[in-house]
């Protein structure tokens, strides 16, 4: 005798779903998610995913690339979501928000606690430039010691800095020969990076990119030879909120005090604090650097193309400055009490 058909009732096997088990898998989601839409979608979806991806452990396990917001796109909730990301503790909400604010030197810091490596570089720039205060504010040695210590968690451009630093003597001893191969290891780094990029891309064997995979405690006893230098970090990303300010102060959103201006590089938005903070170039005068890393950078770049040295020239101050011959230097802005003279040597 056939069974009588009887309707059964749907069940939403998601409303069974433990909030733990959903906050466990929120957490992989934000800490991977390779763009701000993929995790703010998950909002949008429902209001029991909406309440548990605003939960503190999964705020504070948010990638980076969760905060690659264009500057077009900023917004006040965007700010208010970087700002729950900053009270459930994520290191990469402090830094973003501490680039992007005025005050955000506390922001940072914290960050740079937590072995933050691109917040560690930012606060030695700021020593090295004494942002936000006076020229005697400079503290060089305290940016070569935060520089260290980026580098050696893989921060290419602290590496760099760092072996400006040693070549020119500038805020440590000077040794030309270490500061040399750091600047070499620098740059094989970034080729290492872009090989790797090249063949990720091109569907080439993995075993090649495992080979240029950075591990610190190597890089730690490693000998002064450039063969121990062609390595990359392991996961080097792109400067996200300082291609922000680049895009802030460039679109009209972000309004620089009159006599300020940005960093030359492309790649750096970093604003002055004061005016004649940067250093300028000392054969052209006409484009200015936070780091002596940025000008290297811009240096290959582009600036090598547009350098045209100019022998004599007046700054709008009335002071006269004697521009150097040779390509690359920097040369520090009169800022009242002399200036520093750093010629720096783009190698690569």
């Amino acid at each position: 005798m056939r069974r009588p058909f009887r309707y059964f009732h749907r069940h939403d096997y998601f409303d069974a779903l433990p909030d733990d088990l959903v906050v466990s898998v929120l957490s992989k989601l934000s800490s991977s998610a390779p763009s701000p839409s993929h995790f703010i979608n998950v909002l949008l979806t429902c209001k029991r995913l909406k309440r548990l991806a605003l939960h503190g452990l999964v705020l504070a396990r948010a990638g980076p690339k969760v905060f690659t917001v264009k500057a077009r796109n900023w917004s006040e909730s965007t700010h208010r979501f970087v700002k729950l990301c900053v009270n459930a503790g994520n290191v990469h909400a402090c830094y973003t928000l501490g680039m992007n604010r005025k005050s955000g030197l506390a922001l940072m810091a914290k960050a740079a606690m937590k072995s933050h490596a691109s917040a560690l570089y930012s606060l030695a720039v700021i020593q090295f430039n004494g942002s936000g205060g006076s020229k005697s504010d400079k503290d060089l040695r305290a940016g070569v010691a935060l520089c260290a210590r980026a580098s050696l968690l893989g921060h290419i451009d602290a590496l760099r800095e760092l072996g400006h630093c040693l070549q020119d003597g500038y805020g440590v001893r000077q040794n030309i020969a270490e500061g040399r191969r750091l600047l070499v290891q620098a740059n094989a780094r970034e080729l290492a990076y872009v090989i790797r990029s090249v063949s990720q891309s091109s569907m080439l064997p993995s075993r090649s990119s495992s080979l240029l995979t950075w591990h610190p405690h190597r890089y730690q006893n490693s000998p002064c030879s450039v063969d121990s230098s062609v390595s990359s970090p392991s996961n080097p990303e792109v400067h996200q909120p300082n291609w922000f300010l680049r895009e802030w102060f460039e679109s009209g959103r972000g309004v620089l005090a009159e006599g300020l201006r940005l960093c030359a590089h492309i790649g750096c938005g970093r604003p002055e604090t004061r005016p004649h903070e940067f250093r300028r170039c000392s054969v052209c005068g006409k484009v200015n650097y936070c780091s002596r890393g940025c000008q290297s950078l811009d240096w290959k770049l582009r600036h090598k193309m547009e350098c045209s040295p100019v022998e004599l020239w007046i700054e709008d101050n009335g002071g006269v400055v004697v521009g150097g011959g040779g390509g690359g230097g920097v040369e520090a802005d009169g800022e009242g009490g002399g200036a520093d003279v750093a010629n720096n040597v783009a190698v690569g």
